[in-house]
């Protein structure tokens, strides 16, 4: 039987935050290794060249000074130097030896002036080559570059824009077109989209709008049976729900959009109003709201930021315990980030069911259709919205029951 191939592992994550406006100086970028790639390749073929030149004059030195072009005979000497000694009268033996150890220490000076002055003018070209190489590295990796900026900017919903990229047919050419392209069908994707929407949006509101406007004249009339007054409540309430379905599908489909248009918004004030629409419903269930909210102005919309609030809340109140429970809405800032935080009681909550909550048309331990405490997209919607403004939403399991809800939005 063959045995199953393990699966396969996961590529190391980056050690700095793509995501970060402050980024580490010397992160691993391809110029930078680049660099140290051709400055290293550079040095290291320095240094060889001047182990092999050194070894060359030494053997040369060496050779040309184990023996005297001469030999002296009888004389006197008389030292220009300090390191030489020789003596000032003596015998042929006793000059030659003399003068053989006067010329070894010469050729052992020479030999240290030349490594030295070798390792000077390798460091300075150590020096120049490696900021010449990082320079080629980004005149040959400017495309890229561009390459960067087009793709920054189309992720602020400009899908307009096109790297147009001009140059030698070469790779990254090839890459620049290929990405234009692919701009291209997500812009006409993204066009039909929001057609859709636009569509949909008439197409569907329509006729709900007649079937309830219908109900409820036929719920007006006081001559109507009471079995079809019953019926009518019925029919009014499920098309009240199909309603607010439509309603949160439309805005989960516009909130999966970079938001455009941005204004300040105070998250203080849309969680004041997001509880002013939920307390009716918090009295009625003796749920108490509370919390202090501080000023946490950010750059968004406020319709949908208070959908954000209004959907936790909503969500914090219904889920909630059926006595003494309490729903906590505080906002504050940290960091550079306004955080807007909703906690409550209620149920215990798995950690592994967290992510199931996000999804649309799910709740916990059951489809989200079946309940009447909602139609299932609030989280759903508060997570897009939160990430179309560059945040995000975390919910953790608060100890004893119920869930904490933060979201953190870039001021």
């Amino acid at each position: 039987m063959a045995a199953t191939p393990a699966p396969p592992q996961a590529p190391p994550k980056p050690t700095w935050d793509p995501r970060d406006p402050v980024r580490p100086l010397l992160r691993p970028t391809i110029r930078i290794r680049l660099t140290l790639l051709y400055g290293g390749m550079f040095l290291i073929a320095g240094i060889l060249l001047l182990s092999i030149i050194y070894l060359f004059t030494a053997q040369a030195l060496g050779d040309s000074a184990s023996e005297l072009p001469f030999k002296v005979v009888e004389g006197k000497v008389q030292p220009t130097t300090s390191w030489c000694q020789l003596p000032v009268q003596g015998t042929g033996e006793q000059l030659n030896e003399a003068v053989s150890a006067c010329l070894q220490h010469q050729r052992d000076l020479a030999l240290d002036d030349l490594l030295r002055r070798s390792l000077f003018a390798l460091l300075g070209l150590s020096i120049i080559a490696f900021a010449f190489g990082y320079a080629m590295a980004g005149r040959v990796l400017s495309p890229l570059g561009r390459i960067t900026r087009t793709a920054r900017q189309v992720a602020g919903s400009d899908l307009a824009r096109r790297i147009e990229l001009d140059g030698p047919d070469d790779e990254l050419k090839e890459l620049a077109d290929t990405f234009d392209e692919m701009l291209e069908r997500l812009e006409r994707a993204f066009t039909a989209q929001q057609r859709f929407v636009a569509n949909a949006s008439h197409e569907l509101r329509t006729p709900l709008a007649i079937n309830r406007t219908l109900l409820e004249v036929h719920l007006s009339d006081p001559g109507a049976p009471v079995e079809l007054q019953q019926l009518g409540k019925t029919l009014l309430a499920t098309n009240e729900r199909s309603e607010q379905l439509v309603e949160g599908l439309l805005l989960l489909a516009r909130s999966d959009n970079q938001i455009v248009e941005r204004k300040p918004v105070d998250l203080a004030e849309v969680a004041s109003r997001a509880i002013d629409q939920v307390h009716a419903e918090a009295a009625a269930k003796g749920v108490e709201i509370r919390g202090e909210r501080a000023p946490a102005v950010v750059q968004g919309n406020g319709v949908l930021l208070e959908r954000i609030a209004l959907n936790l809340v909503q969500n914090a109140v219904r889920y909630n315990m059926a006595e003494e429970g309490w729903v906590e809405v505080t906002t504050e800032t940290q960091n550079g980030q306004a955080i807007l935080v909703v906690s409550n009681t209620g149920p215990v909550v798995p950690a592994y069911e967290i992510d199931n909550l996000f999804e649309p048309f799910r709740r916990l331990r059951q489809e989200r259709t079946g309940s009447d405490k909602g139609v299932g997209l609030g989280l759903s919607i508060a997570r897009s919205v939160a990430r179309a403004h560059g945040g995000r939403i975390i919910a953790e399991p608060r100890e004893g029951g119920g869930l904490v809800m933060r979201v953190t939005l870039p001021i």
